[in-house]
């Protein structure tokens, strides 16, 4: 066990620390700060939940202290995937520097340019961004990173997942060469291994956990439903939060649909509940996530989007109302709670459907989850669910209800189709019937114009008819049977309308 008092951090910023309540550093922390200080490359591997963010503001911010600003030029760029990430990160630098004379601008989109531009035009120390915003701004000619000594990129595999990669190497090369940098993510795929070795001079590398792996202080618990029906799952999950003592908790759902319907029906029955995902605007969703870490929200409903990075403190309860589709989604989801230490408590609704996924899930993280028995009274949730129109079971074209709900009516037209006889044609004798045209006026197009070339005797024999040729050529080649009036392959089961007489006007 390692206290900050030991890692060679200057005494203001002990001071912040100490004044945050924590005297203890993380693995990764205890690791990478005597590193950073010392001016040397970090590559740092550690799952999500274990520090990162304090692991490479501190020392960065002893540094900038130490050294002289450049006017107007940062001196310092951290890069994340996603704008909760990179407003954690301005907010962990703006507590870890209270009483340093250092300024920093957040770059993040969703918001107007007009504030950040004041920013930079006054000159920041720090530059914390997501990518695309960062180019944005760099393309418009408001910020220079030629005078960048610190770089950090954060979540990097998360990065790569968003297809950041190509905009992260065109940052690398906007930057001086010779400056540290500081690169940490929870997995080395092959694609950030190799930006690594790319960019990275001689990284000292610190791995603290294996990748993909649950925190120990995390308790985990499944519970299984009879029904994959939606009304069933919000049942399930009401009777979770009844029944769990659940200070704060955040609802993950697959699907950004389901998670305004679980938020809405969480409210409806008298629960504190609040949605946030990608669709929403940026403004709602940073006051939510605020309102979330000041304890005014209880219940933080989410898609994936807030699954990584979000240090948000003391959160006692993680609620998978889904099961991941990706087995990894599940071990970043989880570790929103149980972080720095502390104990925390996960729970998953597991339907009859969810088999495969849950496999993927047990399987990364080696071990069965404890099931846990709520007192609900399935049968009646079961029933609603069971009653409710469905769509029927694909068995062929004939029985495919094309997403339309099951009926009456659509079971019928559902009915596998017979052959039926076709229609007797009915002789309706013309009011004016026309006179077929003499055969020798009535030419098909697959038929020979008078001066088209004789059938070669060398022609295949099921071509019975010259091709029809706007200019006669030597080397035309042989047209396909088009269907003209000598119909084959029918027999005798030509259809009515097939038979019936079909007028031919002049203009044909």
């Amino acid at each position: 066990m390692t206290e900050f008092s030991q890692l060679g951090l200057s005494a203001p910023t002990l001071q912040a620390v100490a004044d945050t309540g924590y005297t203890v550093a993380t693995p990764i922390q205890a690791e990478a700060i005597p590193i950073a200080l010392a001016g040397r490359d970090v590559l740092g591997i550690a799952q999500t939940g274990t520090g990162k963010t304090a692991a490479f503001t501190l020392p960065m911010i002893d540094r900038l202290a130490a050294g002289r600003s450049k006017a107007r030029m940062p001196r310092s760029l951290v890069i994340a995937p996603t704008r909760e990430l990179a407003d954690q990160v301005a907010l962990s630098f703006e507590k870890y520097s209270k009483g340093q004379k250092l300024t920093w601008a957040l770059l993040i989109g969703g918001v107007s340019f007009g504030d950040q531009e004041t920013k930079l035009d006054r000159g920041v120390d720090v530059l914390i961004a997501t990518p695309g915003r960062l180019l944005d701004h760099f393309e418009r000619g408001k910020l220079l990173l030629t005078g960048v000594q610190i770089m950090v990129v954060d979540e990097a595999d998360r990065m790569l997942d968003m297809g950041f990669i190509p905009d992260i190497e065109r940052i690398f090369k906007l930057t001086p060469p010779k400056k540290q940098t500081l690169f940490f993510s929870a997995t080395m795929p092959p694609e950030i291994t190799r930006l690594t070795k790319q960019f990275l001079n001689d990284p000292v590398r610190i791995e603290v956990a294996k990748p993909a792996t649950t925190a120990e202080t995390i308790s985990q618990h499944i519970i299984r439903i009879p029904a994959a029906d939606p009304a069933v799952k919000r049942l399930a999950l009401r009777a979770v939060i009844t029944a769990e003592e659940i200070k704060n908790a955040i609802v993950f759902c697959n699907r950004k649909s389901d998670v305004d319907i679980v938020a809405k029906s969480l409210k409806k029955h008298g629960l504190d509940a609040a949605p946030i995902h990608g669709d929403l605007d940026q403004q709602t969703r940073m006051r939510t996530l605020e309102a979330f870490r000041r304890g005014e929200l209880r219940l933080l409903v989410a898609s994936d989007v807030a699954a990584r990075g979000l240090d948000i403190p003391d959160v006692s309860h993680v609620l998978n109302y889904d099961v991941p589709h990706h087995a990894d989604d599940y071990v970043h989801r989880i570790g929103r709670t149980g972080r720095a230490g502390k104990s925390g408590r996960s729970v998953m609704i597991v339907s009859p459907a969810d088999g495969r996924s849950l496999d993927k899930v047990l399987k990364l993280i080696g071990k069965a989850p404890d099931e846990l028995k709520l007192d609900v009274d399935w049968s009646e949730a079961k029933e609603r669910a069971d009653t409710r129109p469905r769509r029927p079971e694909r068995r062929g074209r004939s029985e495919r209800s094309y997403g339309r709900p099951a009926s009456e009516t659509s079971v019928a037209a559902m009915e596998p189709l017979q052959a039926k006889p076709a229609p007797e044609a009915k002789e309706e004798p013309p009011a004016a019937p026309r006179e077929p045209r003499p055969q020798a006026e009535t030419r098909h197009r697959s038929e020979p114009r008078p001066e088209a070339q004789p059938r070669s005797e060398n022609r295949p024999r099921h071509e019975s008819r010259p091709r029809h040729e706007a200019k006669p050529r030597a080397d035309a080649k042989p047209a396909s049977d088009d269907l003209g009036p000598n119909v084959k392959g029918f027999g005798a089961d030509v259809p009515a309308f097939l038979a019936r007489a079909i007028p031919v006007s002049a203009e044909d």
